[in-house]
């Protein structure tokens, strides 16, 4: 698919587990990126199986029910491991900072933003993330 001006458009995968923040699929657009929003980790999982985006914007949920994970994150990183050309933009709560560092110190992401998502840093993430 191309945009009207003739650059191609890139794909976009917004994993949308839990929101609570602004539908950001306007922003996604200006940026120059298709987006596409699924509902749960697994069905992205799946989805990137089959075709990879060029920017995964996901949330950092820790979950401490998990033996040797914190989050749903760890496995999507995972998936992509072989696809280092994909982007990851990572939303996280300042809450749960100290755990995401940990997911950090062992995973390449673009973008970390905590929310509340600044709108500006975002888009300049995903420009930047276009280069």
């Amino acid at each position: 698919m191309t945009a009207q001006s003739g650059q191609q458009t890139a794909r976009l995968l917004h994993i949308l587990e839990l929101g609570g923040y602004p539908d950001f699929s306007p922003l996604y657009r200006s940026a120059g990126y298709e987006p596409q929003r699924l509902d749960s980790m697994r069905k992205a999982i799946k989805s990137i199986k089959k075709q990879a985006p060029d920017v995964i914007v996901a949330e950092f949920n820790f979950q401490s029910d998990f033996r040797d994970r914190t989050s749903q994150l760890e496995s999507l990183m995972a998936s992509i491991a072989q696809q280092p050309q994909v982007k990851v933009i990572v939303f996280y709560d300042k809450e749960q900072a100290h755990q995401f560092e940990r997911v950090a110190s062992r995973f390449d992401f673009h973008a970390a933003l905590s929310y509340p998502i600044d709108e500006q840093r975002l888009d300049e993430a995903l420009r930047q993330a276009r280069l």
